[in-house]
């Protein structure tokens, strides 16, 4: 299946709300290139970006649930690049260090 290249900006304005937020992030770890976080203490929101390569479905519902999560709102962005020929069809296999 096709993959796309997409970064998900999060806003957390509702800390308690973090836990799901994570486990939605570990659900679609698998296809997750990184993530930034960066607590902005000044206003006492957090600001989250995810870099994504998965089929457009997946970021669609990840962004979506990600959107309904209360006190936090999300905005995605696409690349125009396609996945490389040679990755076409396959699952992503990332390792952690």
């Amino acid at each position: 299946m096709e993959t796309r290249v997409a970064l998900i900006g999060i806003i957390v304005e509702n800390p308690d709300s973090i836990e799901q937020l994570n486990h939605l992030l570990h659900e679609f770890g698998s296809y997750i290139i990184g993530r930034m976080g960066i607590p902005y203490r000044d206003r006492g929101i957090n600001i989250i970006s995810v870099a994504i390569d998965a089929p457009q479905d997946k970021i669609s519902a990840l962004s979506g649930r990600i959107g309904r999560l209360k006190g936090i709102s999300a905005r995605t962005i696409y690349s125009n690049v396609g996945a490389p020929e040679d990755s076409k069809g396959k699952e992503h296999n990332r390792e952690y260090i």
